[in-house]
């Protein structure tokens, strides 16, 4: 039985981040379940689909065959066989993927992916309900946020970083239409799971923590 630890948060909140190096240090298995909703993304938007087209996205779903595959020590995510790692993170990924999560079928197609990884290895995994629902028995639960203007501040910076076009204010607008979904949706919203330990970076440098989190594993 592998050892699991369950990082959940609003989008923004450095999960991804904080996760792999926490993984480095301990010698755990990463699963970023949010590329795995984004590989269905990429899939949805490349087949032209709607977010609104629920009928088409749980056909979709159905189609699609995700997998996460480990390169010279590095997550890469598949989609039906090709890797699509560096298409995950645009701005119009992250938005179908949350608009589509909230579908009980989109969600099940990846469910049982996520948690025989977790049986078979020592694994720390981020997500919007992964202490809540899909690792419900986790060893470590941590609830890691942030306040919308420093998430929408680090992600304007990380965009301007790679020379995108971008504003702050529309950022910060996505980033609350994003928690308010996120909150409210029928099937495993986002919370933070009685045992979970909460963890705000809002005035906390990435090694501060990494730290904080490291030292609550064993």
């Amino acid at each position: 039985m592998g050892y699991n630890v369950a990082i959940d948060g609003p989008s923004g909140a450095g999960k991804s981040t904080i996760a792999k190096l926490v993984a480095k240090e301990k010698g755990y298995i990463y699963v970023d379940t949010g590329a795995m909703y984004r590989a269905l993304a990429v899939y949805f938007l490349e087949k032209g689909i709607a977010p609104e087209d629920r009928a088409g996205i749980i056909a979709a779903a159905g189609e699609a065959e995700v997998s996460i595959r480990y390169e010279e020590g590095v997550q890469q995510v598949y989609l039906n066989g090709e890797n699509i790692s560096s298409k995950l993170r645009a701005e119009e990924v992250g938005n179908m993927a949350s608009k589509t999560s909230i579908i009980p079928e989109v969600r099940e197609r990846l469910l049982e992916l996520q948690r025989s990884l977790a049986r078979e290895k020592d694994v720390i995994m981020d997500g919007r309900d992964i202490g809540t629902y899909i690792l419900p028995g986790a060893d470590v639960k941590i609830y890691l946020t942030a306040s919308v203007e420093t998430r929408a501040r680090r992600r304007y910076e990380e965009l301007i970083e790679k020379g995108a076009d971008c504003d702050y204010q529309e950022i910060a607008k996505d980033i609350q239409e994003r928690d308010e979904r996120d909150m409210n949706r029928e099937v495993a919203p986002l919370r933070q799971a009685a045992d979970a330990v909460l963890v705000d970076s809002s005035d906390m440098t990435i090694a501060e923590v990494v730290e904080k989190i490291a030292g609550l594993c064993r």
